[in-house]
């Protein structure tokens, strides 16, 4: 593994009287993939959201590829966020009008990637995620792990350095949950990104590189 391509320091996050996270320390190295445990309500999301310049911490900074971004303008924040990041949420928002194709298509064509580009990036993509006979259909039309593979392979398409999932298979049942995992950190180690993932699920945790627990607004790192 290569240096940190994401760091928080310090980094805390309130609500005026309440404390989400506080002083959290995390360096995520290049091709590593890191799962953040905890139960719902423990500040995973908030921890995320923080991390993809999603939103601003109260104090600490993140950095990312070595630039920090506290100080950084909402158009310099939107730039790292489509060039650097990618990420999938528990629910796949996937529009309902497109195909897993164009659902895949459509965040590089706003990046400026010509559209046979952009399709042929796509398609590897889906065809990675196993839908490689499912670009033509709309979401409706898939199952819930399809969709939610759609999701990540949407997730991907822009060759994004870092990927920040927000329990990606938190919406699914257990066997369905092992399929879009498998997808999921064979994509993710075959593209050599490095992944921040959340989830409450102490056995998929387990199959990454690290295990970080938010206890008290705090983060530690377990290797039970």
């Amino acid at each position: 593994m290569s240096e940190p391509v994401l760091r928080l320091l310090n980094v805390s996050r309130r609500y005026g009287a309440l404390v989400v996270v506080e002083d959290v320390n995390l360096s995520l190295k290049g091709g590593e993939t890191i799962a953040l445990l905890g139960p719902s309500g423990s500040g995973k999301s908030s921890l995320l959201h923080i991390a993809g310049l999603l939103e601003a911490a109260t104090s600490g900074e993140v950095e990312i590829l070595g630039r920090k971004t506290s100080a950084l303008n909402d158009g310099e924040r939107t730039r790292i966020r489509r060039d650097t990041l990618g990420f999938v949420y528990q629910f796949h928002h996937l529009l309902p009008e497109f195909t897993a194709l164009g659902n895949a298509v459509l965040p590089q064509l706003i990046a400026g990637v010509k559209k046979p580009a952009a399709e042929a990036q796509a398609t590897r993509m889906l065809t990675a995620m196993g839908l490689g006979e499912r670009l033509h259909h709309q979401p409706g039309q898939l199952s819930g792990g399809e969709q939610q593979r759609t999701a990540i392979a949407r997730a991907l398409a822009n060759n994004p350095k870092i990927l920040l999932a927000d329990e990606p298979t938190g919406n699914l049942d257990p066997k369905t949950s092992d399929v879009v995992f498998d997808a999921l950190l064979e994509l993710v180690r075959g593209e050599g990104l490095s992944a921040l993932i959340a989830t409450h699920d102490q056995r998929l945790a387990k199959r990454m590189d690290r295990v970080l627990v938010i206890k008290d607004q705090r983060l530690v790192e377990t290797t039970a």
